[in-house]
C-alpha cells in the first residue's frame, strides 16, 4: 500500500456563499498537504481567485479545462462554471444552490468514473439546492442514488463513530422508518465499514434506544420491544457482537461509548448532539456503505462567519485525511479478501 502515495480528491464546493471555498483553500496552505494530496475543486478560476484574495490568502490555483489536464502538486480547478457568478456572503438564493449542486454533480460524475480517488464536499444549504430537478435533503440521499451499495451517514473521528438508523428525517416520522429490516441492514452497514475502511476485525457495536429510556418495558412506548430488540437479538444469534440497546440519556455521559468501535443511534439529533459535543471542529461526517469513498466536514456552511476570516479548516483537513485512509485501508482489505483461486488465473493469463 505504500505505492499510493498521491491521492487524487475530488472537491465539491458546496454553498459559494458560505465558507466552503474559505476551508478548502485554508486546508491546502500547508505544502505538505499538496505533497500527500492532489485536489481536483469543481469550480472556477475566477471564484477561487476571488476566496484567495478576499482572505489574504498565498494558495496559488492551477485552472484546467478538464480532468484529464490534473496536475500533481497543485490545486487543480476545474473551469466547470460560467465566470459570472458573484458572492452574496451568508446569503441564501438559488442562483449559489444551482453552483453547489452543479459542482458537486460534476465532482460525483469524475468519482464515478474514477477519474478522481476520493471525494470531499464542502458544507451545502439543503433550502437552496432544492429544485424540480434536485430534490434531495442532503448530500447522503444524492450519493446513495448515484453509487452502489446502503448509505449510511456515519460520523466519525479519532475517538468516537456515530451511526445513524435515520438522518435527514423529521421526528415525528423517525418511529415509522425503523423497521427490522432496516435496523439489520444499518448494522451491517456499520459491521462491514469498520472491518474494510477502519480496519477492526471483529467490531462491538452498540445501539440506542429509540424511546426514553428503551420504552421502560413499553411503558414509553413500544417500538424498542417490538422492532429493534428482536433484530438484535437475531444479529447477536449471526455471531455479530452488538450490544444493547442502551438508554441514550446516560450512554455518553457515563463514558460508556468507550467501549465500543461504534455506536447506533436512532435517530439525527440522538447520534449528532453527543458526537458534535465531544468532536466538533475535528469531526467528519462519512458516507459508509458505497462503493466509493465520500467524506465532508462536520459541520455546516458557516453562513454567521462567511466572508469574515474566521473559519477553520480542521474539520476539511481531517474530511480529507479521512477519505485517504479509507481509500487505503479498503484497497488493502480488497487484496487481503481477494479469492486466491481468482487471482492465481488472472496471474496465469
Amino acid at each position: 500500500m505504500d505505492k499510493i502515495k498521491n491521492i487524487k480528491v475530488g472537491i465539491s464546493i458546496g454553498d459559494p456563499n458560505g465558507i466552503g471555498g474559505e476551508i478548502i483553500l485554508k486546508a491546502f496552505e500547508d505544502p505538505l498537504m499538496l505533497e500527500m494530496y492532489t485536489p481536483v475543486i469543481f469550480a472556477s478560476t475566477r471564484l477561487f481567485s476571488f476566496y484567495i484574495k478576499t482572505f489574504g490568502l498565498s494558495n496559488k490555483i492551477h485552472g484546467i479545462k478538464s480532468i484529464k489536464d490534473v496536475v500533481p502538486g497543485k490545486i487543480n480547478v476545474v473551469r466547470l462554471l460560467q465566470d459570472n457568478y458573484t458572492v452574496e456572503w451568508g446569503k441564501v438564493t438559488p442562483q449559489a444552490g444551482a453552483v453547489a449542486v452543479k459542482s458537486l454533480q460534476a465532482a460525483v460524475k469524475a468519482l464515478k468514473e474514477d477519474a478522481v480517488d476520493v471525494l470531499v464536499t464542502a458544507p451545502i444549504h439543503k433550502e437552496s439546492i432544492q429544485t424540480e430537478e434536485f430534490k434531495f435533503p442532503g448530500h447522503t440521499d444524492y450519493l446513495n442514488q448515484e453509487l452502489e451499495g446502503d448509505s449510511l451517514m456515519f460520523m466519525i473521528s479519532e475517538s468516537l463513530r456515530v451511526g445513524l438508523i435515520t438522518d435527514h428525517v423529521p421526528l415525528k416520522d423517525v418511529a415509522q422508518h425503523i423497521t427490522e429490516k432496516v435496523i439489520k441492514t444499518k448494522i451491517g452497514t456499520i459491521k462491514q465499514s469498520l472491518k474494510r475502511d477502519f480496519k477492526v476485525s471483529k467490531p462491538k457495536i452498540a445501539v440506542l434506544g429509540i424511546n426514553p429510556h428503551v420504552g421502560d418495558n413499553g411503558v414509553i412506548g413500544t417500538d424498542d420491544q417490538e422492532k429493534l430488540i428482536p433484530a438484535l437479538e437475531e444479529l447477536r444469534e449471526d455471531g455479530t457482537l452488538i450490544f444493547g440497546p442502551y438508554a441514550a440519556d446516560a450512554f455518553f455521559g457515563n463514558g460508556n461509548y468507550k467501549n465500543f468501535d461504534a455506536i447506533l443511534a436512532s435517530y439525527h439529533d440522538q447520534g449528532l448532539v453527543p458526537f458534535k459535543t465531544l468532536s466538533f471542529g475535528y469531526g467528519v461526517n462519512y458516507t459508509a456503505g458505497l462503493s466509493h469513498v465520500r467524506t465532508s466536514p462536520d459541520h455546516g456552511t458557516g453562513f454567521d462567519i462567511a466572508g469574515k476570516n474566521e473559519a477553520r479548516a480542521s474539520s476539511m483537513i481531517a474530511a480529507i485525511n479521512a477519505a485517504a485512509t479509507i481509500y487505503k485501508n479498503r484497497k488493502m482489505y480488497d487484496k487481503l479478501t481477494a479469492n486466491p483461486l481468482k487471482t492465481q488465473a488472472r496471474k496465469r493469463r
